[in-house]
């Protein structure tokens, strides 16, 4: 075999690794978060959560303490979730399914992001990893945003979710903590969103 046919061949090798891939992951059509649509009429599933947060990334950058790389930020919002389709989605308030949810969700990047070439496969395990870690700037807005956009739409939904689960403020505010870090104007709005939801009593007080 000469050069050139041995390149083809790789490269159709590699072609067919990113089709395996891309058809694997539209299962997370399938994975449904406990967020409601704005509408409040059905549950948004995890590509619907995906997508708005790299919408919202280039939206709110300007609002952030920090200037991040938006490019790597809408990348690492779009395949933050793929693991759920190995390992369901963990509700934020669920403290028994978080104890196992990084060895579930571990095990999910090595097989989902193990379909890709290896160059892809390493740069996306890498960003879910730095994600994960929540200490640059870039995980810090990927984080703002996967915290944001589920409030905003409880908030467009008249607190659905939040009465449904009896959610507390003082659950929200700890799984929130870290967003004044990252942007004070965000943090005030989503205070503001909270209290208006203890007053509808949507959201407990405590």
């Amino acid at each position: 075999m000469n050069t050139m046919q041995e390149n083809m061949k790789l490269e159709k090798e590699r072609l067919e690794q990113q089709i395996r891939f891309i058809t694997e992951v539209d299962k997370v059509k399938n994975i449904f978060r406990q967020t409601y649509l704005a509408d409040g009429k059905r549950k948004e599933n995890d590509a619907e959560h995906s997508w708005h947060l790299a919408l919202s990334a280039i939206l709110l950058g300007e609002h952030m303490k920090e200037e991040a790389d938006l490019t790597k930020v809408m990348v690492m919002v779009l395949i933050h979730d793929l693991v759920e389709i190995d390992a369901g989605d963990t509700y934020a308030y669920d403290e028994a399914g978080a104890v196992t949810k990084r060895e579930r969700e571990v095990k999910a990047a090595d097989r989902i992001f193990g379909l890709l070439p290896e160059d892809q496969g390493t740069y996306f395990r890498a960003l879910w990893e730095e994600f994960e870690a929540y200490e640059t700037a870039e995980a810090k807005f990927a984080h703002l945003l996967d915290n944001f956009q589920p409030l905003l739409l409880n908030d467009a939904s008249d607190g659905k979710s939040w009465a449904e689960h009896g959610v507390h403020k003082s659950q929200v505010c700890k799984r929130n903590e870290r967003i004044p870090e990252t942007s004070e104007i965000v943090w005030e709005k989503m205070l503001e969103i909270m209290d208006k939801h203890i007053e509808k009593g949507n959201l407990k007080a405590d």
